[in-house]
């Protein structure tokens, strides 16, 4: 398939509003893939590998204007000039190839396939003269680009398309263009988490084919937050199942025999950074392969749970593993099993769930625990568990449909949550304003946003809970975290890519007409940087609203 032609449907996408418009477009280019099929799902999402694949990229805002200054042959400066101007680095691109008067000697009409091998590449450079290989292999497609293809191709390789293609558009397109259900596009999707791969077993009607298997991650089940015990039996039924919930982090451990893995909420593989619940596992889960659905919660010398940020570094470490290990031990708190012995079990029931995890969990105390439970209908018992649980320092607790299948994602009648404190956001950052001081040369302010479908909207500033050198997070982290996604600099004002989550606690919610949101935080607080989500996690308007009434007792 000839590039300019998925650039044509881009372009479509991008005057498009209606969401079923965008799927009748994209239903229509899908159909035309062939052994491109793949390729092109991954390029109408903004990326060249499945969202799975960790390989990144890392070719940054600034590095494109040393491309661009290198195909153009004007100074980075005067390329820089223009992006302030422009705000968007595609535009600029665009705009500085239609200047451009003179073809490429040997120019050559760019294939899908030739765009996606190019920008693969830039993943497996390293080492000494890694800088300039990545400027020629980009390059090499701008020079035989059309403006309107250098500016995807910069958008790509910069991981910011924005089309406004959903994950929700992009099935129903998948669905109209191979004549399959809904229901089981997105089913799948569950399990596979690659609608790359999706499109061609849509494409050879082998959607039914597939099932959850040991060593690929996949959603994890949601909970949604009620305001009481009452309202959470009226949610899920009775009896209920209560467990505590833990203030940790999520994994789905994966056993295959010897070989062990461990996936977070956002479908990292830390089983790397985890070697001592690797042992663990291998030590006291029984059976020859299963998928268990967990919570890792930092403990102290004497047992006692640690909230999340003094664990949350070991997330992303590299370095030092085993001394990182025994300065912050984790226990597992076990919930449920997924799969076990060469058979799923999604379609059990929780309570079915459950008895197999007694039996498979040899438990140890600091190690490895089933989370601690009641099966209850008497509204007196679950309200004191609840009260137990906020006495140990938990979040609180999670009450279960004992009935219910394990759904990916968040469903009524399903899991909720209730919790002791007003529910903390998940928010992306969207801006920020650089200080002044000694806060010079750092971020210092920054943009939050809720989200409404593929679209992220205004919800207030946040400036406290940010340390300036101490424990926690930093105004140097947050800067170090936000300057490669800067998209657009005006003064001291920046624009950035919705890409770094945050958790935000505050006061109440307030109606504002100052945000696209129509909501404001009163006295908002960051309380960390969620490295364990991604930004289709971020807390959506619709529960933020949730939210607002709930706070104002139900009105």
């Amino acid at each position: 398939m000839k590039y300019l032609e998925l650039v044509r449907v881009y372009e479509d996408l991008e005057r498009t509003s209606g969401r079923l418009d965008k799927v009748n477009i994209l239903s229509k280019l899908l159909k035309k893939g062939g052994k491109e099929l793949k390729d092109v799902v991954y390029l109408i999402q903004g990326r060249v590998f499945s969202r799975l694949d960790e390989r990144k990229l890392g070719m940054s805002s600034r590095l494109i204007l040393k491309v661009m200054s290198h195909v153009v042959g004007i100074k980075i400066d005067e390329v820089e000039k223009e992006w302030r101007k422009k705000g968007d680095l595609g535009n600029v691109v665009e705009e500085l190839l239609k200047r451009k008067r003179q073809k490429t000697l040997g120019f050559k009409e760019l294939t899908v396939e030739k765009v996606v091998n190019n920008i693969r590449k830039l993943s497996e450079l390293e080492g000494k003269g890694t800088v300039n290989k990545k400027v020629q292999l980009v390059s090499e497609l701008l020079n035989n680009a059309q403006p309107e293809e250098g500016k995807f191709i910069v958008r790509t390789v910069l991981e910011d398309l924005r089309i406004g293609v959903a994950e929700g558009v992009l099935r129903d397109a998948i669905a109209k263009a191979f004549d399959v259900d809904v229901k089981d596009v997105e089913k799948t999707h569950n399990v596979l988490v690659d609608y790359g791969e999706i499109a061609e077993k849509a494409k050879e009607k082998k959607l039914d084919k597939i099932d959850v298997s040991v060593g690929k991650p996949i959603k994890v089940m949601l909970a949604i937050l009620v305001k009481d015990v009452e309202e959470g039996f009226k949610s899920v039924g009775k009896p209920a199942l209560f467990e505590f919930k833990y203030d940790g982090f999520r994994l789905c451990v994966h056993k295959k025999g010897n070989e062990i893995k461990l996936f977070t909420r956002r479908m990292e593989d830390v089983s790397k950074q985890f070697p001592d619940i690797v042992k663990v596992v291998k030590e006291h889960v029984e059976g020859s392969s299963c998928i268990i659905d967990c919570e890792a919660v930092g403990i102290d010398e004497n047992g006692r749970y640690l909230p999340f940020q003094k664990i949350s570094q070991r997330i992303k470490r590299k370095y030092d593993i085993d001394g990182m290990s025994k300065r912050f031990p984790v226990e597992l708190n076990v919930f449920d099993v997924l799969y076990y012995n060469g058979k799923s079990l999604m379609n059990e029931e929780l309570k079915e769930r459950r008895k197999i995890l007694k039996k498979i969990i040899k438990e140890k105390k600091k190690k490895i625990v089933l989370t601690e439970s009641l099966e209850t209908d008497n509204e007196k018992k679950a309200l004191e568990f609840y009260k137990k649980a906020v006495s140990e320092g938990l979040e609180g607790v999670m009450i279960k449909n004992l009935k219910s299948n394990y759904k990916p994602g968040r469903y009524v009648n399903g899991w909720v949550k209730l919790k002791h404190v007003l529910e903390p956001l998940d928010l992306v950052i969207v801006g920020a304003e650089y200080g002044t001081g000694k806060r010079g040369g750092l971020l210092s302010s920054f943009d939050l946003a809720c989200r409404k479908d593929d679209k992220f909207l205004k919800i207030g500033k946040v400036g406290t809970g940010i340390k300036e050198k101490t424990e926690g997070v930093t105004f140097r982290d947050l800067t170090k975290e936000l300057k490669p996604c800067i998209l657009e600099i005006k003064g001291k004002k920046v624009k950035v890519k919705p890409k770094v989550v945050v958790e935000v606690i505050y006061e109440e919610i307030q109606k504002s007409v100052n945000y696209e949101s129509g909501y404001a935080l009163r006295f908002p607080r960051l309380v960390r940087i969620r490295d364990d989500k991604r930004i289709d996690d971020v807390n959506t308007l619709s529960e933020v609203e949730n939210i607002f009434g709930k706070q104002r007792g139900g009105k």
